[in-house]
């Protein structure tokens, strides 16, 4: 980048989807997850916890504390991150939540 020339917003994009693909995916592959981009508007990010990071009482962690964190370091103009969830991770058979059959066994 050319001192003093800001980057487009396709360029910024390219450089987000770029980071989570090369920097993130994997990681978040291991535990059955995804994190999916959404958009990128004056340097917010969204992004979609899906699989089993959907609901996922530490996928707030992960997305503050890690993904943020890189984003931020690699893609300079990345000023916050906003995550929601897959509303339709459950129907697809995940549930980072135990069984009702779980949680009555262990009474």
């Amino acid at each position: 980048m050319e001192l003093g020339k800001a980057r487009s917003t396709e360029e910024i994009i390219k450089d987000i989807k770029s980071t989570l693909e090369t920097k993130v995916k994997d990681n978040v592959a291991t535990h059955g997850g995804e994190i999916n981009f959404l958009s990128y508007d004056q340097g917010i990010v969204r992004l979609q916890m899906a699989g089993a990071c959907s609901g996922c009482a530490m996928s707030k962690k992960t997305l503050h504390e890690g993904v943020e964190r890189l984003l931020m370091h690699y893609v300079p103009e990345v000023g916050g991150l906003l995550g929601e969830d897959d509303e339709e991770a459950k129907h697809k058979g995940y549930t980072p939540y135990f069984p009702k059959e779980v949680n009555e066994s262990i009474r």
